[in-house]
Order: C-alpha cells, then sequence, then structure tokens
C-alpha cells in the first residue's frame, strides 16, 4: 500500500508539471470539438477559417488525409486525425484510441472530404493497434495503426509515403506541411467553421524542443516545429500527418502527438511521433 501511494502522489506530480496541451485529449479537447465542427457544419458556414495561423485546404491537396469520428465507450463522440498508408491502413496518434481516462470503441475514417460529418468516402473500423510501449503519461510513442476496409484510390485518395529505412535525415531546418480538422485558434467560439486546412512548418532540433517540453517527452522518437509565427497544429488535429515532398512523392515523417497547455497560439513547439524511429512497427502491419 506505501509504495502504491507513493506512485499515485509521483504521478500527481508529473502530470502538474507537464506542460502538454491537454491532460485528456477526449476530456478536454476531443469531444467540444466534435460537437462544434457538427455544429458549424449543419450551419454550412463557410468562411474560409481554417488551422492557427494556415489556409483552406482544397480537395485533393492532402489526398492521404483522413478524418476520425471517435465512438468512446461512454457513447461521447470525439474527433482526431489519420494518415492512409495504403488501401487498407491508416496511421494516427495512439492517445485518438486510448488515454488514460478514455477508451475509444470505433473509428469512422473520413476520406476524400473537406467536412468530417458528411461527404466522402466513409469507413467504420474497431480494428485498431496501439503501439506495445504507448504511454499516456509521460506521453510516449504515439502512434497506432488502423485497419480498414478496402478503399478504392481516387484523386481525392491517395496513401502517402513512408521514409525509406536507410533515411537518416532527422529534417532539421525542412519545412513540412501539417492538415487537419481541428480549431484555429485558442478559445475560438462555435461561429469559427472547422473545414479541414494546412499549415506550412519548419522542423527545429530536438534540443530546442527540449528547452519546453523536456527530455522525457522529447526523446528521439519525438520530432518537432517551430511555431514561432504564430503557426501550428492546434486541438483536433491529433493523429493527422507531418508530411514532406521528396522529388513528386508526399512522404510522412511525423504523426501529430503534442502542443502546449497555454494553447497553440503562444509559439510554444508543437510535437510528432516520428515516423523514421517507428518505420519497423509501421511496415510489419502494412
Amino acid at each position: 500500500m506505501k509504495f502504491l501511494v507513493i506512485a499515485v502522489v509521483l504521478l500527481g506530480a508529473a502530470i502538474a508539471e507537464d506542460p502538454l496541451y491537454y491532460r485528456d485529449y477526449h476530456d478536454d479537447v476531443g469531444v467540444a470539438l466534435a460537437a462544434k465542427i457538427k455544429a458549424r457544419e449543419e450551419a454550412a458556414d463557410f468562411d474560409g477559417s481554417r488551422i492557427t495561423g494556415g489556409n483552406a485546404a482544397a480537395l485533393g491537396a492532402h489526398p492521404h488525409v483522413g478524418g476520425l469520428l471517435i465512438t468512446l465507450t461512454d457513447g461521447r463522440t470525439s474527433v482526431c486525425g489519420s494518415s492512409l498508408l495504403s488501401n487498407t491502413r491508416a496511421v494516427t496518434a495512439a492517445h485518438c484510441w486510448r488515454t488514460l481516462l478514455n477508451q475509444a470503441t470505433q473509428f469512422v475514417v473520413v476520406l476524400g472530404s473537406l467536412r468530417l460529418f458528411s461527404g466522402g468516402v466513409r469507413i467504420t473500423t474497431s480494428s485498431v493497434e496501439v503501439h506495445g510501449n504507448y504511454l499516456s503519461i509521460p506521453l510516449m510513442n504515439d502512434i497506432a495503426m488502423i485497419n480498414i476496409n478496402h478503399v478504392t484510390f481516387t484523386d481525392a485518395i491517395q496513401p502517402i509515403g513512408l521514409p525509406t529505412a536507410q533515411a537518416n535525415n532527422n529534417f532539421v531546418g525542412v519545412w513540412a506541411w501539417a492538415a487537419g480538422f481541428g480549431v484555429t485558434g485558442d478559445n475560438v467560439g462555435i461561429t469559427t467553421d472547422q473545414f479541414l486546412s494546412e499549415v506550412s512548418l519548419q522542423v527545429i532540433t530536438n534540443a530546442v524542443c527540449q528547452q519546453t517540453y523536456g527530455a522525457l517527452t522529447v526523446s528521439s522518437s519525438v520530432i518537432c516545429v517551430d511555431t514561432t509565427a504564430q503557426r501550428s497544429t492546434c486541438g483536433g488535429d491529433s493523429g493527422g500527418p507531418l508530411w514532406i515532398w521528396s522529388g513528386n512523392q508526399r512522404i510522412l515523417i511525423g504523426v501529430t502527438s503534442f502542443g502546449h497547455r497555454d494553447g497553440c497560439q503562444e509559439r510554444h513547439p508543437a510535437g510528432f511521433a516520428r515516423v523514421t524511429s517507428h518505420l519497423s512497427w509501421i511496415q510489419a502491419r502494412l
């Protein structure tokens, strides 16, 4: 009993000091955002507001992006993003499926659409494999594979490529694209629509990112981007892609994982699960 009490106290201290954006993604971000997105889509108020500091994404600009409508065990609906890897596989953040306090029972993967609650190809699945070493606190190995029924590729639905096994590039200084259905800024009201949006972000060193989040959170399996220009991923973008062009191919280098508790407009780095660090895990499940 004594050891259990100590463990609980230490866990509580870790949570209190943790600078990450949320304590529980679904309770703090996903469920409320799902209601906002649904209301805005039903109002059909397509005014062009998008991801923090970013732009409206045209249909087909990110054909690998899949929105996720998430059903939790208590019946609530939450939202995340994902990236299509093949006709039958997509990748997302592990915390979209399971957090410390919440468990999903079902994903609806929305492909080829600028909206979450209508349009596109919609595939329901409960077949999700979370990384075996995933931890929600502290956040580690935040990646999961989604198994879906076969989807036909179109101009608006295409898989994204993976880095090669020989790639040893940490991508520092590279400009990458992120995309998602998340909020367009901190404390944004329901009057702002929530359609697919995009933003270009520059990769920074892990050492710089560790100055904000510490070495435990920013391990070698994490990749971070600069947000000092108030351009960033934000609440609801979890699980979506960070990708670059390599020749004429889109290559996935990160899976949206975390931001700062102060918000996505406060110029703190944003973090992603580094795809090169999880490449063998991903390829074994394709």
